[in-house]
C-alpha cells in the first residue's frame, strides 16, 4: 500500500501543516510516493470558522496586513521559509488583477485596505486560496484527496497503522500516521450550564450555552425582550452585529461625527456583563514607527528551560506570572524612554540596570517607577488592567451607563492615539510571552482571558458601534462580576452585580457568549473523547496533553505515541492562532514546521526508493 496520512481538520490549521509538508518535502520526501487524506465536513483552507456560509456582516478582528500563512525569516525552524503575500497584499493582487478569484471575494478584495478588517467570508476567500497553491505546490507523487465527512474515530496499535473512522462510510482510511488540527471544539456543559438549560427547558425560556455565535440559533432571541447576556469578549460582539445589524438596524454618522443607531424594531434589549464588567481593550489603530523593544529580555528560552526542568513543573503564580509581569513592564517602560523621554524623570540605561535587578512587585520596583515616571497613567498597572471596575459602585443604574459609555470612550481614544504606544509595546511583549508559553503547556484560563483581553479585542470600529447602540438602548450594561440565578418563584433568570448592588434584571432568555471550555474529557468531538478513553492525556484544564517539540499525542505515563499528533487550541501547546502577524516568529509556523518535518522523516524511513519506483 502507497504510504499515507490523514489530517482531520482543513481549517487554517491543518492548511498551514500541508503548507509546511510541501515545503520541506524536497528536502526531507523527494521522489518518494504519499496520500495524504484531508478530512472536514466544510471546505479546505477556511474550515468552519472561515467558511462562506455565515452572515457577511461577521468580521475578523485582525488587520488586513497582519494576517498571513507564511513563513518569513523570522520564523525560527528547520524547514525552508516559503513566503507568500498577506491578507493585503493578496486582496492588492486581486484587485490589480494579477490573481484571479471568484466574483464575490473579488469585490470584497477590492474594497480592503491595509488597515481594515476582513469580512470572514473574505478570510475564506484568501485562506482557500492559500490552500489550493499549497496542493499545487506538492511535488509530484504526493496526491491530496478531500472527505467531506466528520472523523468519528482512530483505532490502531502504536506500532502499526491506524485507522480512521468517519460517519456514513463503512470502511476506515488506513494511515501511517495521524495529525489532529480541529480547531476550537464543544464540549458537554459542567453541571452549572446543565441546570440552567433544564430551567429553561422547564419553564419554557431560551438559554444559549458557550458556542461558536455564528452557529448559534438566535430566533428564540425576540424583539423588544430583554435577553441577559454573559460575556463581553468577541462572542458578544458577534452576537451584538447579529441581533442589530442582521435585523434590519442601521449606523448613521451625525454632522458632529457621533455615531447612531436606527433600529429596526427587530432587536431585543441585551443585558450584558461579566467578570471584568467591560468589553475587550481595542485593537490599536496606530502602527509601529521607531525602535522596538528587544524581545525576549526577562522570559526568553533560557527562562523557559529553568521552568521546565523544576521538580514536579512550574507553578503559575508563584513562578510564571512574576516573569510575564517583568516582561510586560520592561516592554512598556522601554517604549515609554525611548519615545517619549519628556515624560520619564532619569535616563533610560540607569532605568533598565535597577529595573533588571528589582524583583517583579517588589517595594523596589514600586519605588523606582514611581521616581522614574512622574505621571501615573504612564505607569503600567496590570492588576489595574485586568480589573478596571474593581471596587467601582456606581450610584444609579443611569451611572452605570454613563460609566461604562466613558470608559468604552477612553478606551478608544488611547488605542488610537500614538501618544500612549507604550501600549502597543505591551502588546509586542504579549505576543512573545505567548511564544514561550507554548513550551510551558497548559497554564491555566486567567492567562489566555488576560491575553485576549489586551491583545485580541474587538476592531475601533466595533467598539463605536456598541457606544451608538448603548445611546439608543439596545444595550444595557450590567457592570463586573455578573452573576444570573434561576428563579423558581417568577420562573426568570435574573441577574445582579456588583456594580450596581441592589439592582436586579429579570429576563426569558440568557445566552452564554463565549466559546465552551475545553475537555477532551467531554467533548463533543467523538474522536477527541475516543482518544481520551483509549488513554490519551489530558491537562487538569482539559486540554489534550502532547509533546511540545513535534506535537506527538502523549498517553498518562507521558509516552509520546509513534504515529499520533494534535496541534492547536484543543492541546497544551496551543499557540496565539493558525495564522499571525508577518515578522513575528509566530508559535503556529514554528510547531508546524517541526510536525511537519517529523511526519516526512517517520514516512521517508518506512518508504525507500525501490518501492517509489515499483509504484511508477
Amino acid at each position: 500500500m502507497r504510504p499515507s496520512l490523514v489530517i482531520v481538520g482543513a481549517g487554517p490549521r491543518g492548511t498551514g501543516l500541508l503548507e509546511r509538508i510541501a515545503a520541506n518535502a524536497a528536502e526531507l520526501y523527494a521522489g518518494r510516493p504519499l496520500d495524504i487524506h484531508l478530512v472536514d465536513p466544510h471546505p479546505p483552507g477556511g474550515g468552519r470558522v472561515w467558511r462562506h456560509d455565515q452572515s457577511p456582516l461577521l468580521w475578523m478582528n485582525s488587520t488586513a496586513e497582519d494576517v498571513t500563512l507564511f513563513t518569513d525569516d523570522s520564523v525560527e525552524m528547520a524547514g525552508p521559509v516559503r513566503t507568500g503575500p498577506t491578507l493585503a497584499a493578496w486582496a492588492r493582487q486581486v484587485r490589480d488583477g494579477t490573481l484571479t478569484v471568484a466574483p464575490e471575494p473579488a469585490a470584497a478584495a477590492g474594497a480592503l485596505g491595509p488597515r481594515d478588517f476582513a469580512g470572514r467570508r473574505l478570510q475564506g476567500g484568501y485562506l482557500g486560496w492559500v490552500y489550493e497553491r499549497t496542493v499545487q505546490a506538492l511535488p509530484p507523487g504526493v496526491t491530496v484527496h478531500e472527505h467531506r465527512h466528520r472523523a468519528v474515530r482512530v483505532a490502531g496499535p502504536r506500532d502499526g497503522r491506524q485507522q480512521v473512522w468517519l460517519e456514513r462510510r463503512p470502511t476506515p482510511l488506513v494511515a501511517d500516521l495521524v495529525v489532529l488540527t480541529l480547531g476550537h471544539l464543544g464540549s458537554e456543559p459542567p453541571p452549572e450550564q446543565r441546570a440552567l438549560a433544564s430551567f429553561a427547558a422547564t419553564h419554557g425560556l431560551t438559554y444559549l450555552p458557550p458556542d461558536f455565535t455564528a452557529d448559534s440559533d438566535l430566533s428564540g432571541l425576540r424583539a423588544g425582550e430583554p435577553v441577559l447576556v454573559r460575556g463581553m469578549g468577541l462572542a458578544f460582539v458577534d452576537l451584538m452585529v447579529l441581533l442589530t445589524e442582521g435585523r434590519g438596524g442601521r449606523y448613521r454618522t451625525r454632522p458632529d461625527g457621533q455615531l447612531t443607531y436606527q433600529p429596526s424594531g427587530e432587536e431585543p434589549v441585551l443585558h450584558v456583563g461579566s467578570r471584568r464588567g467591560v468589553p475587550y481593550h481595542s485593537k490599536i489603530g496606530y502602527g509601529w514607527t521607531g525602535e522596538r523593544p528587544p524581545l525576549p529580555r526577562f522570559f526568553g528560552p533560557a527562562e523557559t528551560d529553568a521552568l521546565l526542568a523544576l521538580p514536579g513543573g512550574p507553578d503559575f503564580t508563584r513562578d510564571i506570572r512574576p516573569l510575564i509581569t517583568k516582561e510586560l513592564g520592561f516592554a512598556h517602560y522601554h517604549r515609554l524612554f525611548t519615545a517619549h523621554p519628556e515624560r520619564t524623570a532619569v535616563h533610560w540605561t540607569d532605568f533598565e540596570e535597577k529595573y533588571a535587578a528589582a524583583d517583579p512587585g517588589s517595594a523596589a520596583l514600586q519605588a523606582l517607577v514611581t521616581a522614574s515616571v512622574p505621571d501615573p497613567a504612564d505607569r503600567l498597572d496590570l492588576e489595574a488592567l485586568d480589573r478596571p471596575l474593581a471596587g467601582v459602585r456606581f450610584g444609579s443604574e443611569a451611572a452605570l451607563q454613563d460609566g461604562l459609555r466613558a470608559y468604552i470612550q477612553a478606551d478608544l481614544d488611547r488605542r488610537h492615539d500614538p501618544a500612549y504606544s507604550p501600549d502597543q509595546a505591551v502588546f509586542l511583549a504579549l505576543l512573545s510571552v505567548y511564544g514561550q508559553l507554548t513550551r510551558v503547556g497548559d497554564v491555566g484560563p486567567w492567562w489566555h482571558g488576560f491575553f485576549s483581553y489586551l491583545a485580541s479585542g474587538p476592531p475601533g470600529p466595533r467598539l463605536r458601534q456598541l457606544l451608538a447602540l448603548s445611546r439608543a438602548g439596545i444595550v444595557r450594561f450590567l457592570g463586573a462580576d455578573v452573576t444570573v440565578t434561576a428563579d423558581g418563584t417568577t420562573g426568570l433568570f435574573r441577574a445582579c452585580s456588583a456594580s450596581l448592588p441592589g439592582t436586579e434584571v429579570t429576563a426569558r432568555a440568557l445566552v452564554e457568549a463565549r466559546l465552551p471550555g475545553p475537555s477532551v474529557a467531554h467533548s463533543r468531538d467523538a474522536l477527541l473523547r475516543g482518544l481520551y478513553a483509549d488513554g490519551a492525556a489530558a491537562t487538569p484544564g482539559g486540554l489534550l496533553r502532547v509533546d511540545a517539540a513535534d506535537g506527538r499525542v502523549l498517553d498518562r505515563a507521558g509516552r509520546a505515541h509513534p504515529r499520533r499528533f494534535a496541534l492547536g487550541p484543543h492541546t497544551d501547546a496551543r499557540s496565539s492562532g493558525a495564522f499571525t502577524r508577518p515578522g513575528t516568529n509566530a508559535p503556529s509556523f514554528r510547531q508546524n514546521d517541526a510536525t511537519a518535518r517529523t511526519l516526512l522523516a517517520f514516512l521517508a524511513a518506512r518508504t525507500p526508493k525501490e518501492h517509489h519506483a515499483a509504484d511508477q
